[in-house]
Protein backbone atom coordinates (compact mmCIF):
# COMPACT_ATOMS: atom_id res chain seq x y z
CA UNK A 1 0.00 0.00 0.00
CA UNK A 2 2.78 1.95 0.65
CA UNK A 3 4.62 1.61 -2.80
CA UNK A 4 1.05 2.31 -4.55
CA UNK A 5 0.59 5.59 -1.89
CA UNK A 6 4.81 6.72 -3.24
CA UNK A 7 4.14 6.09 -6.70
CA UNK A 8 1.51 8.36 -7.03
CA UNK A 9 2.63 11.21 -5.37
CA UNK A 10 5.78 10.91 -7.34
CA UNK A 11 3.54 11.26 -10.39
CA UNK A 12 2.00 14.40 -8.44
CA UNK A 13 4.78 16.23 -7.35
CA UNK A 14 6.14 15.50 -11.49
CA UNK A 15 2.71 16.42 -12.68
CA UNK A 16 2.92 19.81 -10.61
CA UNK A 17 6.63 20.32 -11.94
CA UNK A 18 5.62 19.92 -15.41
CA UNK A 19 2.69 22.13 -15.41
CA UNK A 20 4.89 25.14 -13.77
CA UNK A 21 7.69 24.64 -16.36
CA UNK A 22 5.07 24.44 -19.25
CA UNK A 23 3.57 28.36 -17.43
CA UNK A 24 6.82 29.66 -16.95
CA UNK A 25 6.88 29.80 -13.17
CA UNK A 26 9.71 27.37 -12.82
CA UNK A 27 12.63 27.41 -15.01
CA UNK A 28 15.19 24.30 -14.19
CA UNK A 29 16.91 25.27 -17.09
CA UNK A 30 18.70 28.12 -14.68
CA UNK A 31 19.84 25.16 -13.12
CA UNK A 32 20.84 22.58 -15.03
CA UNK A 33 21.24 24.55 -18.20
CA UNK A 34 22.88 27.73 -16.95
CA UNK A 35 24.16 28.47 -20.84
CA UNK A 36 20.68 28.99 -22.20
CA UNK A 37 20.09 31.59 -19.86
CA UNK A 38 20.33 35.29 -21.25
CA UNK A 39 22.66 37.31 -19.48
CA UNK A 40 22.74 41.02 -19.64
CA UNK A 41 25.50 43.01 -21.43
CA UNK A 42 28.40 43.74 -18.92
CA UNK A 43 28.44 47.34 -17.58
CA UNK A 44 31.18 47.54 -16.03
CA UNK A 45 31.24 51.60 -15.67
CA UNK A 46 28.10 51.30 -13.75
CA UNK A 47 29.72 47.97 -11.46
CA UNK A 48 32.35 50.57 -10.08
CA UNK A 49 32.78 53.62 -8.68
CA UNK A 50 35.38 55.30 -10.45
CA UNK A 51 34.89 58.71 -11.97
CA UNK A 52 33.51 58.67 -15.62
CA UNK A 53 35.81 59.19 -17.79
CA UNK A 54 35.06 61.87 -20.88
CA UNK A 55 36.51 63.29 -23.77
CA UNK A 56 35.73 67.00 -24.24
CA UNK A 57 35.91 67.68 -27.85
CA UNK A 58 38.39 70.98 -29.01
CA UNK A 59 36.07 73.56 -30.15
CA UNK A 60 36.78 76.76 -31.27
CA UNK A 61 35.97 79.30 -28.64
CA UNK A 62 32.42 81.07 -30.93
CA UNK A 63 30.80 78.14 -29.79
CA UNK A 64 31.10 79.05 -26.16
CA UNK A 65 33.28 81.11 -24.21
CA UNK A 66 32.99 83.26 -27.60
CA UNK A 67 30.09 84.19 -26.73
CA UNK A 68 30.85 85.58 -23.45
CA UNK A 69 33.50 88.18 -24.89
CA UNK A 70 32.58 88.86 -28.06
CA UNK A 71 35.84 91.06 -28.28
CA UNK A 72 37.61 87.21 -27.58
CA UNK A 73 39.91 86.00 -30.64
CA UNK A 74 39.64 82.71 -31.95
CA UNK A 75 43.08 82.31 -32.43
CA UNK A 76 43.21 82.96 -28.28
CA UNK A 77 44.66 79.80 -26.36
CA UNK A 78 42.81 76.85 -26.24
CA UNK A 79 40.35 77.30 -22.82
CA UNK A 80 42.13 75.88 -19.24
CA UNK A 81 41.82 76.14 -15.78
CA UNK A 82 43.83 79.63 -15.33
CA UNK A 83 42.16 81.60 -18.33
CA UNK A 84 38.80 80.52 -18.24
CA UNK A 85 36.53 83.59 -17.89
CA UNK A 86 34.16 83.82 -14.69
CA UNK A 87 30.21 83.41 -15.70
CA UNK A 88 29.20 87.50 -15.27
CA UNK A 89 27.96 88.74 -12.37
CA UNK A 90 25.41 90.58 -13.63
CA UNK A 91 24.02 88.03 -16.48
CA UNK A 92 20.41 88.33 -14.60
CA UNK A 93 17.79 85.70 -15.86
CA UNK A 94 21.17 84.33 -18.56
CA UNK A 95 22.39 82.65 -15.57
CA UNK A 96 19.31 79.95 -15.32
CA UNK A 97 20.50 78.66 -18.83
CA UNK A 98 24.40 78.62 -18.07
CA UNK A 99 24.02 74.98 -17.04
CA UNK A 100 26.46 74.35 -20.33
CA UNK A 101 29.68 76.71 -18.84
CA UNK A 102 29.22 74.75 -15.31
CA UNK A 103 29.40 71.45 -17.19
CA UNK A 104 32.89 72.68 -18.96
CA UNK A 105 34.12 74.47 -16.67
CA UNK A 106 33.99 70.98 -14.27
CA UNK A 107 36.15 68.93 -16.58
CA UNK A 108 38.46 72.04 -17.29
CA UNK A 109 39.26 71.43 -13.28
CA UNK A 110 42.04 70.11 -12.77
CA UNK A 111 41.37 69.70 -8.97
CA UNK A 112 44.01 69.23 -5.88
CA UNK A 113 43.23 65.47 -5.73
CA UNK A 114 41.58 65.92 -2.56
CA UNK A 115 38.16 66.24 -3.72
CA UNK A 116 35.63 63.17 -4.93
CA UNK A 117 34.17 63.36 -8.59
CA UNK A 118 31.97 62.07 -10.38
CA UNK A 119 33.67 62.99 -14.06
CA UNK A 120 37.08 63.21 -15.16
CA UNK A 121 38.61 64.92 -18.27
CA UNK A 122 41.10 62.38 -20.68
CA UNK A 123 42.86 63.15 -23.17
CA UNK A 124 42.34 60.31 -25.48
CA UNK A 125 39.20 59.91 -26.78
CA UNK A 126 39.56 55.62 -26.85
CA UNK A 127 39.38 55.55 -23.44
CA UNK A 128 36.47 58.04 -22.75
CA UNK A 129 33.09 56.45 -21.34
CA UNK A 130 31.40 59.54 -22.61
CA UNK A 131 31.91 62.70 -25.01
CA UNK A 132 30.81 65.88 -24.28
CA UNK A 133 30.45 68.46 -26.55
CA UNK A 134 30.72 72.27 -25.06
CA UNK A 135 28.18 74.07 -27.30
CA UNK A 136 27.05 76.69 -25.84
CA UNK A 137 23.15 76.60 -27.58
CA UNK A 138 21.55 78.24 -24.80
CA UNK A 139 23.65 81.52 -24.82
CA UNK A 140 23.74 81.18 -28.47
CA UNK A 141 20.01 81.60 -28.17
CA UNK A 142 20.56 84.74 -25.84
CA UNK A 143 23.55 86.32 -27.40
CA UNK A 144 22.31 85.50 -31.30
CA UNK A 145 18.49 86.55 -31.19
CA UNK A 146 15.61 85.79 -28.77
CA UNK A 147 13.16 85.12 -31.84
CA UNK A 148 13.25 83.36 -34.84
CA UNK A 149 12.69 86.42 -37.45
CA UNK A 150 15.72 88.34 -35.74
CA UNK A 151 18.50 88.83 -38.25
CA UNK A 152 20.90 87.65 -35.75
CA UNK A 153 19.19 84.38 -35.31
CA UNK A 154 21.12 83.78 -38.35
CA UNK A 155 24.56 83.41 -36.33
CA UNK A 156 22.80 80.63 -34.18
CA UNK A 157 21.71 78.62 -37.10
CA UNK A 158 25.21 78.61 -39.00
CA UNK A 159 26.80 77.93 -35.48
CA UNK A 160 24.19 74.48 -35.79
CA UNK A 161 25.14 73.63 -38.93
CA UNK A 162 28.93 73.90 -38.45
CA UNK A 163 28.67 71.97 -35.19
CA UNK A 164 26.61 69.51 -36.90
CA UNK A 165 29.61 69.08 -39.86
CA UNK A 166 32.47 68.68 -36.91
CA UNK A 167 30.28 65.98 -35.37
CA UNK A 168 29.42 63.72 -38.66
CA UNK A 169 32.87 63.74 -39.13
CA UNK A 170 34.11 62.68 -36.18
CA UNK A 171 35.07 59.11 -36.31
CA UNK A 172 33.75 58.54 -32.46
CA UNK A 173 30.45 60.25 -33.09
CA UNK A 174 29.91 57.43 -35.88
CA UNK A 175 30.62 54.47 -34.09
CA UNK A 176 28.01 55.62 -31.71
CA UNK A 177 25.58 57.82 -34.05
CA UNK A 178 25.92 60.03 -31.41
CA UNK A 179 24.65 57.86 -28.33
CA UNK A 180 27.20 58.67 -25.73
CA UNK A 181 27.87 62.53 -26.79
CA UNK A 182 26.58 65.04 -24.06
CA UNK A 183 25.19 67.91 -25.62
CA UNK A 184 23.15 70.76 -23.24
CA UNK A 185 20.39 72.15 -24.47
CA UNK A 186 18.18 74.06 -21.30
CA UNK A 187 16.96 77.07 -23.19
CA UNK A 188 13.62 75.91 -24.62
CA UNK A 189 15.19 77.58 -27.98
CA UNK A 190 18.16 75.64 -27.79
CA UNK A 191 19.41 74.01 -31.02
CA UNK A 192 16.04 75.02 -32.07
CA UNK A 193 16.88 75.20 -35.97
CA UNK A 194 18.74 70.97 -36.14
CA UNK A 195 17.35 69.65 -32.93
CA UNK A 196 15.95 66.52 -34.22
CA UNK A 197 19.18 65.53 -36.00
CA UNK A 198 20.86 65.00 -32.39
CA UNK A 199 17.67 62.94 -31.08
CA UNK A 200 20.13 60.08 -30.28
CA UNK A 201 22.76 62.04 -28.16
CA UNK A 202 22.59 61.84 -24.28
CA UNK A 203 20.27 66.06 -23.66
CA UNK A 204 20.93 67.66 -20.76
CA UNK A 205 17.47 69.65 -20.95
CA UNK A 206 15.40 71.35 -17.97
CA UNK A 207 12.28 69.52 -19.14
CA UNK A 208 10.93 68.05 -22.24
CA UNK A 209 8.12 70.80 -22.89
CA UNK A 210 9.27 71.56 -26.32
CA UNK A 211 10.94 68.25 -27.32
CA UNK A 212 8.81 65.49 -29.23
CA UNK A 213 8.45 62.04 -27.68
CA UNK A 214 10.79 60.43 -30.68
CA UNK A 215 13.63 62.31 -29.62
CA UNK A 216 13.56 62.65 -25.82
CA UNK A 217 13.18 60.67 -23.04
CA UNK A 218 13.78 59.75 -19.62
CA UNK A 219 15.62 56.59 -21.30
CA UNK A 220 18.46 58.18 -22.64
CA UNK A 221 18.24 62.17 -21.76
CA UNK A 222 19.39 64.34 -17.85
CA UNK A 223 16.97 66.57 -16.57
CA UNK A 224 19.01 69.42 -15.08
CA UNK A 225 17.79 72.07 -12.43
CA UNK A 226 18.13 75.88 -13.94
CA UNK A 227 20.82 77.38 -12.55
CA UNK A 228 18.95 79.46 -9.42
CA UNK A 229 19.41 83.62 -10.10
CA UNK A 230 18.80 84.46 -6.45
CA UNK A 231 21.42 84.17 -3.75
CA UNK A 232 21.34 80.93 -1.54
CA UNK A 233 20.21 81.69 1.91
CA UNK A 234 23.10 80.34 3.98
CA UNK A 235 22.04 81.98 7.62
CA UNK A 236 18.58 80.55 7.66
CA UNK A 237 19.08 79.50 11.35
CA UNK A 238 15.52 81.28 13.23
CA UNK A 239 14.81 79.69 16.66
CA UNK A 240 11.34 79.48 15.14
CA UNK A 241 10.99 79.05 11.37
CA UNK A 242 7.52 78.61 10.83
CA UNK A 243 6.66 81.55 12.49
CA UNK A 244 9.51 83.57 11.00
CA UNK A 245 8.36 83.55 7.51
CA UNK A 246 5.14 86.35 7.88
CA UNK A 247 3.39 85.14 4.12
CA UNK A 248 1.73 81.96 3.90
CA UNK A 249 2.26 81.99 0.00
CA UNK A 250 4.84 83.90 -2.51
CA UNK A 251 4.76 84.32 -6.41
CA UNK A 252 6.97 86.90 -8.62
CA UNK A 253 7.22 86.95 -12.15
CA UNK A 254 5.69 87.04 -15.40
CA UNK A 255 1.74 85.91 -16.04
CA UNK A 256 1.78 86.43 -19.48
CA UNK A 257 2.93 82.59 -20.22
CA UNK A 258 2.15 80.01 -23.48
CA UNK A 259 0.78 76.84 -22.95
CA UNK A 260 0.15 75.35 -19.55
CA UNK A 261 1.84 78.66 -18.25
CA UNK A 262 -1.49 80.47 -19.20
CA UNK A 263 -2.40 79.24 -16.05
CA UNK A 264 -0.90 81.74 -14.19
CA UNK A 265 -3.41 84.18 -14.98
CA UNK A 266 -6.10 82.70 -13.64
CA UNK A 267 -4.03 81.95 -10.17
CA UNK A 268 -3.93 86.04 -10.07
CA UNK A 269 -7.52 86.14 -10.15
CA UNK A 270 -8.22 83.34 -7.43
CA UNK A 271 -5.45 84.49 -5.27
CA UNK A 272 -5.93 88.46 -5.47
CA UNK A 273 -7.58 89.79 -1.88
CA UNK A 274 -5.62 87.07 0.40
CA UNK A 275 -3.83 88.90 3.27
CA UNK A 276 -1.50 86.19 3.36
CA UNK A 277 -0.39 85.91 0.05
CA UNK A 278 1.89 87.68 -2.25
CA UNK A 279 1.08 87.37 -6.22
CA UNK A 280 2.83 90.06 -7.82
CA UNK A 281 3.72 90.35 -11.83
CA UNK A 282 7.07 91.10 -12.50
CA UNK A 283 10.04 90.59 -14.90
CA UNK A 284 13.56 89.76 -13.80
CA UNK A 285 15.26 93.04 -13.52
CA UNK A 286 18.13 92.75 -11.25
CA UNK A 287 15.93 95.17 -8.33
CA UNK A 288 13.15 92.27 -8.78
CA UNK A 289 15.43 89.68 -8.50
CA UNK A 290 16.59 91.10 -5.03
CA UNK A 291 12.59 91.26 -4.40
CA UNK A 292 12.30 87.59 -4.83
CA UNK A 293 15.29 86.89 -2.56
CA UNK A 294 13.54 88.72 0.47
CA UNK A 295 10.05 86.94 -0.36
CA UNK A 296 10.96 83.71 -0.69
CA UNK A 297 12.78 84.05 2.09
CA UNK A 298 10.20 85.14 4.32
CA UNK A 299 7.38 82.88 2.90
CA UNK A 300 6.49 79.40 4.17
CA UNK A 301 5.73 78.48 0.40
CA UNK A 302 6.83 79.28 -2.67
CA UNK A 303 4.28 79.08 -5.44
CA UNK A 304 5.69 76.97 -8.66
CA UNK A 305 3.12 77.36 -11.36
CA UNK A 306 4.21 76.05 -15.34
CA UNK A 307 6.02 78.51 -17.74
CA UNK A 308 6.50 78.74 -20.67
CA UNK A 309 7.39 74.93 -20.23
CA UNK A 310 6.10 72.83 -17.42
CA UNK A 311 9.41 74.09 -15.44
CA UNK A 312 10.81 77.14 -14.64
CA UNK A 313 13.71 78.34 -12.93
CA UNK A 314 11.81 79.68 -9.66
CA UNK A 315 11.25 75.94 -8.25
CA UNK A 316 14.75 75.83 -7.91
CA UNK A 317 15.18 79.58 -6.52
CA UNK A 318 12.63 78.26 -3.96
CA UNK A 319 14.42 75.15 -3.29
CA UNK A 320 17.83 77.18 -2.31
CA UNK A 321 15.38 79.65 -0.26
CA UNK A 322 14.57 76.90 1.99
CA UNK A 323 10.72 77.98 1.02
CA UNK A 324 8.40 74.82 0.40
CA UNK A 325 8.04 74.63 -3.05
CA UNK A 326 4.03 74.19 -4.00
CA UNK A 327 4.27 72.37 -7.51
CA UNK A 328 0.82 73.22 -9.66
CA UNK A 329 1.15 71.02 -12.71
CA UNK A 330 0.09 67.72 -14.20
CA UNK A 331 3.40 66.86 -15.85
CA UNK A 332 6.66 68.11 -15.16
CA UNK A 333 10.06 66.54 -15.19
CA UNK A 334 11.99 66.88 -11.90
CA UNK A 335 16.49 66.47 -11.39
CA UNK A 336 17.89 63.86 -10.29
CA UNK A 337 14.48 61.97 -9.53
CA UNK A 338 15.60 57.97 -9.38
CA UNK A 339 17.54 60.03 -6.37
CA UNK A 340 15.92 62.34 -4.62
CA UNK A 341 11.99 61.85 -3.54
CA UNK A 342 10.61 65.45 -4.22
CA UNK A 343 7.92 64.56 -1.91
CA UNK A 344 9.51 64.95 1.00
CA UNK A 345 10.12 68.93 0.58
CA UNK A 346 7.46 69.79 -2.05
CA UNK A 347 3.73 70.34 -2.22
CA UNK A 348 1.96 68.84 -5.60
CA UNK A 349 -1.25 70.03 -6.93
CA UNK A 350 -2.59 69.29 -10.25
CA UNK A 351 -3.95 72.29 -12.68
CA UNK A 352 -7.40 71.46 -11.17
CA UNK A 353 -7.26 71.46 -8.00
CA UNK A 354 -5.15 74.71 -8.22
CA UNK A 355 -8.06 76.73 -10.08
CA UNK A 356 -10.98 75.20 -7.70
CA UNK A 357 -11.11 78.41 -6.07
CA UNK A 358 -10.08 78.67 -2.65
CA UNK A 359 -8.81 74.67 -2.63
CA UNK A 360 -4.65 75.91 -2.79
CA UNK A 361 -4.86 78.68 -0.21
CA UNK A 362 -7.27 76.57 2.33
CA UNK A 363 -5.20 73.37 1.96
CA UNK A 364 -1.74 75.53 3.13
CA UNK A 365 -3.15 77.48 5.64
CA UNK A 366 -4.25 74.06 7.02
CA UNK A 367 -0.46 72.30 6.50
CA UNK A 368 1.06 71.13 10.06
CA UNK A 369 3.64 72.94 11.36
CA UNK A 370 5.95 70.12 12.40
CA UNK A 371 5.32 68.81 9.08
CA UNK A 372 6.45 72.24 6.96
CA UNK A 373 9.10 72.42 9.86
CA UNK A 374 10.43 68.87 8.55
CA UNK A 375 10.19 69.97 4.82
CA UNK A 376 12.44 72.90 5.77
CA UNK A 377 14.89 70.84 7.20
CA UNK A 378 14.94 68.92 4.58
CA UNK A 379 15.37 71.61 1.79
CA UNK A 380 18.78 73.39 4.11
CA UNK A 381 19.97 69.55 3.65
CA UNK A 382 19.43 68.90 -0.29
CA UNK A 383 19.88 72.46 -1.70
CA UNK A 384 23.49 71.73 -1.85
CA UNK A 385 22.20 69.61 -5.13
CA UNK A 386 21.14 72.67 -6.63
CA UNK A 387 24.60 75.12 -6.88
CA UNK A 388 26.55 75.55 -9.48
CA UNK A 389 30.35 76.54 -8.84
CA UNK A 390 33.37 76.29 -9.51
CA UNK A 391 35.15 74.73 -8.39
CA UNK A 392 32.51 72.44 -8.52
CA UNK A 393 32.12 70.48 -5.03
CA UNK A 394 31.01 67.01 -3.35
CA UNK A 395 27.35 65.89 -4.77
CA UNK A 396 26.82 69.96 -6.16
CA UNK A 397 24.10 70.01 -9.05
CA UNK A 398 27.35 69.27 -11.72
CA UNK A 399 28.33 66.36 -9.90
CA UNK A 400 24.81 65.35 -9.77
CA UNK A 401 24.67 66.02 -13.28
CA UNK A 402 27.61 64.05 -14.29
CA UNK A 403 26.34 60.98 -11.76
CA UNK A 404 22.91 61.11 -14.08
CA UNK A 405 24.79 60.96 -17.10
CA UNK A 406 26.76 57.58 -15.90
CA UNK A 407 23.30 56.32 -15.17
CA UNK A 408 22.04 56.58 -18.08
CA UNK A 409 24.66 55.14 -20.22
CA UNK A 410 24.10 51.47 -20.13
CA UNK A 411 20.59 52.05 -21.61
CA UNK A 412 23.02 54.12 -24.76
CA UNK A 413 25.35 50.90 -24.67
CA UNK A 414 22.23 48.67 -25.14
CA UNK A 415 20.75 50.42 -27.46
CA UNK A 416 24.24 50.57 -29.56
CA UNK A 417 24.43 46.59 -29.06
CA UNK A 418 21.16 46.66 -30.77
CA UNK A 419 21.22 48.62 -33.48
CA UNK A 420 24.67 46.81 -34.53
CA UNK A 421 23.23 43.62 -34.77
CA UNK A 422 20.36 45.14 -37.10
CA UNK A 423 22.96 46.24 -39.49
CA UNK A 424 24.29 43.51 -42.08
CA UNK A 425 28.20 43.75 -42.02
CA UNK A 426 30.03 43.73 -45.10
CA UNK A 427 31.69 40.45 -45.21
CA UNK A 428 28.23 38.69 -45.18
CA UNK A 429 27.19 40.83 -48.29
CA UNK A 430 30.58 39.44 -49.95
CA UNK A 431 29.43 36.11 -49.21
CA UNK A 432 25.89 36.35 -50.11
Amino acid sequence: MYGKSAICLTFAVLFLISCSIYIGTVDLRSHFFPLLQSSPVPLSLCATDRPLRVYMYDLPRKFHVGMMDRLSSEEAAPVTMENLPPWPSNSGIRRQHSVEYWLMASLIYDGDGEEEREAVRVSDPETADAFFVPFFSSLSVNTHGHNMTDPETEVDRRLQVELLEFLRQSKYYQRSEGRDHVIPMTHPNAFRFLRQQLNASILVVVDFGRYPRTMSSLSKDVVAPYVHVVDSFTDDDPLDPYESRTTLLFFRGNTLRKDEGKIRVKLATLLAGSDDVHYEEGIATPKNIKMSTEGMRSSKFCLHPAGDTPSSGRLFDAIVSHCVPVIVSDRIELPYEDEIDYTGFSIFFSMKEALEPGYLVNQLRQFPKDRWVEMWRQLKNISRHYEFQYPPKKEDAVNMLWRQVKHKLPGVQLAQHRSKRLKVPDWWRQKR
